[in-house]
């Protein structure tokens, strides 16, 4: 039947196409993936798990020459996200207030453009781009949080670094690549996972979304994802164009909404920031992106990445 031939011709296919059939089974069929046992645990609740076991694999193969390159990398693609998201939420506040533009609240758009969907980036950086562009993530691993959102929201007397989640995602890459540094034999066997992990992760990845948000939020999330993965995935590609990498297209990866920035207007909300009915509405925005997002990005650093590859 050729079906892996087919899921690899579809850009990001290892990842989107799991990803995809994980949210559809939650959106129709949740049930089927809250049994318990083994079932649940890979299909549902590993994800983070199984992403550990990527980054390890990917860490192996890193050398040490390559550790600063892929520092570089994580540092100025997450500078990016975190300017160009700030900049146009604060723009958006200043002009039309927290109303925001089209009912897109400041708020929405500051939490989705400074996040960024770290198992996404590292799947479509380990397929289109080398072992330093994965190694990047240890750095873009901050924005997948709160923290940036609440610094670019002017809350940062209240919000802290969240330095033990930082660490807890270099670990892996670290362990890795400290062993394929001493054993070559070592990064050769890991090697095989740093794509065969690719759609354990990304199922229960998806299996976590659900397509009625997308009707719930409307047009204005649907429209907040486009400008997400457009305007963030635009400004990586250019800093990759810059930093000379050999494969630039990759930065387009950045242009997704981690998952977990749905939960930040509730925290907004808790600290009395803003009123609850932006929160309602940021929230559904919030989910429509991470969904959008995580179907365009693929497709887009598909598009930029051929001509390198």
């Amino acid at each position: 039947m050729n079906i892996l031939d087919k899921v690899k011709k579809i850009p990001g296919g290892l990842m989107i196409v799991p990803l995809l059939i994980g949210a559809f089974m939650n959106t129709f069929l949740p049930q089927s993936l809250e049994i318990g046992g083994f079932t649940t645990a890979t299909f549902k609740t590993g994800a983070n798990a199984l992403l550990g076991a990527f980054l390890f694999c990917n860490g192996a193969q890193i050398s040490i020459k390559q550790a600063g390159v892929s520092l570089k990398k994580g540092f100025f693609l997450t500078l990016i996200k975190f300017v160009l998201g700030a900049a146009l939420g604060w723009l958006v506040n200043l002009t039309f207030g927290e109303a925001g533009f089209l009912t897109i609240t400041p708020v929405a758009i500051i939490a989705s453009l400074t996040n960024s969907n770290g198992g996404l980036f590292a799947a479509l950086a380990s397929e289109y781009g080398d072992s330093t562009d994965v190694g990047a993530v240890s750095l873009l691993s901050i924005n997948d949080g709160p923290f940036l959102t609440m610094v670019a929201l002017g809350s940062t007397g209240i919000a802290k670094i969240p330095i033990i989640a930082l660490v807890a995602t270099i670990v892996p890459i670290l362990i890795g690549f400290i062993l394929g540094n001493f054993d070559e034999k070592i990064a050769k066997f890991l090697k095989p996972g740093t794509e065969l992990l690719i759609p354990f992760f990304a199922f229960p990845l998806g299996a976590n979304l659900d397509f009625k948000n997308l009707l719930v939020a409307g047009l204005p999330g649907i429209l907040l994802g486009i400008i997400c993965c457009v305007l963030t995935g635009f400004g990586g590609y250019l800093i990759m164009k810059l930093l000379k990498t050999k494969n630039p297209g990759v930065g387009w990866a950045i242009g997704s909404t981690a998952g977990n920035s749905v939960g930040t207007p509730a925290a907004l909300l808790s600290l009395g920031a803003i009123t609850e009915q932006v929160a309602v509405l940021a929230t559904g925005q919030l989910t429509a992106s991470i969904i959008v997002t995580a179907l365009l990005a693929p497709i887009l650093t598909d598009r930029f990445s051929k001509k390198y590859m």
